[in-house]
């Protein structure tokens, strides 16, 4: 029987545990799934919510090379002989017992939701807890040991997938995912973040465009930083849009790193959860769109645990569960009472921070004076053409 969303969540997901003085801790995916359930969005009749058992190292073996699933696995049990020249026991990427294990439940349970959507068992899949974008085949990166989206994605297209899209708007470029789908026409990575001249891990412009056999299925939008709002939802509209549009995948695939938003320790974009919430309707009707409805949306970045985080994911599952929450909406007492006997101190009052997130449409027309559209255009102009599209309209 086919259910309208299928959720990764057990608490076992956070042992994905890099220390308590890790900016990525696993406290934001327990508050995520107890928003959740406050908010009655883990109603069965609708959502199917699942854990994973770890991934075998066969669908690793999808992405990551054989010698660095063996690395990992002998970090797990020594940490302290880690192999740094493989990004592991590093300052991002600490070593820690059970690391391979916790790492590959993530990657499984991307896959089980990604396979339930391609299958029809699920309209829509969400894994908060993955979204490792960063991970590449042979080492670990920027906080991601294993690259679920990019092993799910194979995963699809070795059971007969023939276009995937790839849209990430964490603040990183998403480059582990591109750099593994580099040169496969068959996926279309499109990523909208924070310039990587002065945000990890510095790449992704709009000159990277792919390789010659996938020229134009590589996107990158690089935004100043200060970003707001407006910019970001006006950058996310004139590129993401148009390109799936034209694209026509198979499946979207989503990644929904929330550390955008203008609290976030590690970045420089000022992003609310509304205008993440905004993003998130456009994406799932652009699936309903463009992909016959088939969404696998995950998670990402993300560094204010509390107040932001759960906040965002939240609705994130709520839009895959076609039950949306507004903004407005009061964060539930019993999950706020939890926050402050946790940690002693309130977390948000309600699921929006109160704006009212706008943008112009770039059919309004190009201002070479604004930073944002001069990035927009520096990707439009390079991609669109490839695509058979108009840099300039529409």
């Amino acid at each position: 029987m086919s259910v309208q969303a299928r959720v990764v969540w057990d608490s076992d997901f956070t042992r994905y545990d890099f220390g308590p003085s890790h900016p990525m801790a696993p406290l934001r995916l327990d508050l995520t799934a107890r928003l959740c359930e406050a908010l009655g969005l883990f109603d069965p009749r609708a959502v199917l919510v699942a854990g994973a058992q770890p991934a075998d190292d066969d669908l690793l073996a999808l992405v990551h090379d054989p010698d660095y699933v063996a690395a990992v696995r002998h970090a797990s049990v020594q940490p302290l002989d880690a192999d740094q020249a493989r990004g592991l026991g590093t300052e991002d990427d600490p070593a820690f017992l059970g690391m391979h294990e916790a790492s590959a439940r993530i990657v499984q349970g991307t896959v089980d939701v990604a396979e339930a959507v391609w299958s029809g068992a699920a309209q829509h899949g969400v894994n908060f807890c993955g979204g490792l974008h960063h991970a590449m085949p042979d080492r670990a990166s920027g906080f991601c040991v294993y690259n679920d989206a990019a092993v799910a994605i194979r995963r699809l297209l070795q059971q007969g997938a023939e276009r995937v899209a790839y849209v990430d708007v964490d603040v990183h470029h998403g480059d582990g995912v591109q750099d593994i789908f580099w040169d496969d026409p068959r996926v279309l990575t499109v990523s909208v973040h924070e310039s990587g001249r002065v945000l990890f891990p510095g790449t992704g412009f709009a000159a990277d465009v792919g390789g010659p056999d996938a020229h134009g299925y590589a996107v990158n939008v690089a935004l100043p930083p200060g970003t707001g709002d407006a910019g970001w939802l006006r950058a996310v509209h004139a590129v993401v849009q148009p390109l799936v549009r034209a694209f026509e995948p198979d499946v979207l695939f989503t990644q929904h790193g929330c550390d955008s938003h203008f609290l976030d320790p590690l970045a420089h974009l000022a992003v609310s959860v509304d205008a993440q919430r905004e993003v998130q309707v456009m994406l799932h009707e652009l699936a309903h769109e463009s992909a016959h409805g088939r969404w696998v949306a995950l998670g990402g970045g993300g560094y204010e645990v509390v107040d932001v985080v759960p906040r965002s994911w939240a609705h994130l599952v709520a839009v895959a569960a076609h039950a949306p929450v507004s903004p407005g909406v009061e964060v539930p007492s019993a999950w706020r009472d939890h926050v402050v006997r946790l940690l002693g101190r309130p977390g948000p009052a309600h699921m929006g921070d109160g704006r009212a997130p706008t943008f112009r449409s770039w059919e309004v027309g190009y201002d070479p004076d604004d930073a944002v559209d001069r990035a927009v255009m520096h990707t439009r102009s390079a991609v669109f053409p490839l695509h058979g599209l108009d840099p300039w309209f529409g």
